[in-house]
């Protein structure tokens, strides 16, 4: 008996059946410089094996330059759709309404989407872990929640799709969605320096301080100094991501020199935070005024009404399953959409205290 080998091109050909029949894409076929980066292989045995596939009908060509059409024929029954993995910033995430949200869209349009088994926090936010981890994972595609710069980097640069939702993205060749809190909080900071506040601090996470400040960081310390603040580490403290942590620098805080405002980057900080306060005999909004930079349904059980900044979940969401159905149907899809934020003044800021 004879033994045949297969060229590239055969071999590259059975994959590509095999994941078409499987139902990897929708639609349309990726283009032949994104499935080289994907498969390891060059220009000229892609263009090959399609050729293959398109005379056993399989693809049918739309012009030069265009994708490839999938015509698959009815009898081959698609086994599974695009597996979408959801990497949440912490465990804690996958009950943020964002996430379930996030979720329920993408498998009620049909993707198979899941949370990942692990975290970024578990992978220690760090990218050469990340990597490790996602590379051994079945998935078509990642969603990366509030990453920072050195893995969304690392994303960008992999050919596996990727979309980053909030996190430290910018100027980065990744698609993503996030809210644009910039404008709402410099509207925070011109209202406290209104109310005579001088000493306003911003509790956020270390992935938003190191190497530097992120966007909405930087955006509030130029507030403060455009109305001629002195800024430093006391505006944006170093602090331990774990509730004794964040309590000795808040103790820290109030000791020394104690701030009037504090802008909390996140609900859950917001809540350890108030816990802290009330404990110390702190009231809110008479010692300190606290604000936070997005909004939680737990919020309306405060009194007073939590001051937040608030945004529109379904059209941030919506730009996730956008993506997800362009990469199903081999469309490249890098754009960064933002989303209108507003302040919501609620009863927790008010002006200073009178010595």
């Amino acid at each position: 008996m004879l033994l045949q080998l297969r060229s590239h091109a055969e071999q590259t050909a059975a994959y590509l059946r095999s994941e078409l029949e499987a139902g990897r894409w929708r639609n349309l076929l990726p283009g032949v410089h994104n499935l080289s980066k994907v498969l390891g292989v060059n220009h000229n045995t892609i263009h090959a094996a399609l050729q293959l596939l398109e005379d056993e009908g399989l693809l049918s060509g739309q012009g030069r330059g265009r994708p490839r059409r999938i015509t698959l024929p009815p009898e081959v029954k698609k086994t599974r759709s695009l597996r979408v993995k959801i990497l949440c910033y912490e465990r804690l995430d996958r009950g943020q309404a964002y996430s379930t949200e996030l979720l329920a869209r993408l498998q009620a349009d049909g993707f198979a989407a899941d949370f990942a088994s692990k975290s970024l926090q578990d992978l220690g936010h760090n990218a050469k872990s990340v990597a490790r981890y996602v590379e051994k994972r079945p998935a078509d595609a990642w969603v990366i929640i509030a990453g920072n710069r050195e893995i969304l980097k690392w994303f960008a640069a992999s050919p596996i799709p990727a979309f980053a939702l909030f996190g430290r993205h910018t100027g980065l060749p990744i698609a993503s969605s996030s809210p644009l809190k910039g404008p709402a909080l410099v509207s925070v900071v011109e209202r406290l320096v209104e109310m005579g506040h001088r000493r306003i601090v911003m509790m956020t996470r270390k992935e938003r301080r190191y190497p530097r400040p992120g966007p909405l960081e930087q955006k509030f310390l130029d507030s403060l100094e455009a109305r001629d603040f002195t800024v430093g580490k006391y505006n944006l403290p170093d602090w331990e991501e774990h509730p004794a942590g964040l309590h000795a620098c808040l103790k820290t805080l109030f000791e020394h020199t104690p701030p009037t405002a504090i802008i909390i980057s996140e609900p859950a900080v917001y809540v350890a935070t108030d816990r802290f306060l009330s404990q110390h005999g702190i009231r809110v909004p008479e010692k300190v005024s606290l604000i936070c930079c997005d909004f939680d349904p737990v919020f309306k059980w405060f009194d007073p009404e939590v001051s937040h900044i608030k945004w529109n979940l379904p059209p941030v969401v919506s730009r996730v399953v956008r993506w997800a159905t362009n990469i199903a149907q081999g469309k490249e899809d890098h754009r960064q959409a933002t989303y209108k934020a507003k302040w919501v003044k609620g009863g927790t800021t008010g002006p200073v205290a009178k010595s």
